[in-house]
């Protein structure tokens, strides 16, 4: 996926025909994922006004992604968190991340939140220095719980 790094950078919304694209650099970072399974969680964030999904692109090759989702809940103000930011391997260190982040910060921003925050895997050290770099203050450190539910009428 590697092109030109001097090339412009634009950031629009993702559309159905990005989820492939999507779906590989979900990979990326980590996270496997068909374009038969992007495209339904693409579509269910575009459809509530509550999130978007930005992408960045260089001319026609989509070489990042940032998903961002507001709520409010009885303890806070409506406030944005950045559900994921990943940019292709060989764009990284171009400005790509900071684009998009700026970008999810302008949307927040124009759906009232205040505050912008983003959790981020302990091990993800060049992530952390990226949002340090960003001036993205750490808030607190937490344990994350999870459980599986039973498939039911999904």
């Amino acid at each position: 996926m590697a092109e030109d790094r001097s090339a412009a950078v634009t950031v629009r919304p993702a559309v159905d025909a990005d989820a492939a694209v999507l779906a590989t650099l979900a990979g990326q970072l980590g996270y496997p994922v068909s374009v038969a399974h992007m495209l339904p969680r693409l579509q269910a964030l575009r459809r509530g006004v509550h999130d978007e999904v930005l992408v960045a692109q260089t001319g026609v090759l989509v070489c990042g992604w940032i998903a961002v989702s507001m709520s409010a809940t009885l303890t806070h103000d409506a406030q944005a968190e950045i559900l994921g930011l990943i940019v292709d391997a060989g764009h990284r260190g171009a400005r790509i991340g900071a684009t998009l982040v700026r970008a999810a910060e302008n949307w927040a921003s124009e759906h009232g939140c205040a505050r912008i925050r983003v959790r981020s895997n302990v091990l993800r050290e060049d992530a952390h220095r990226f949002y340090d770099r960003e001036r993205y203050a750490r808030l607190k450190t937490q344990l994350l719980f999870g459980k599986e539910l039973e498939a039911a009428a999904r």
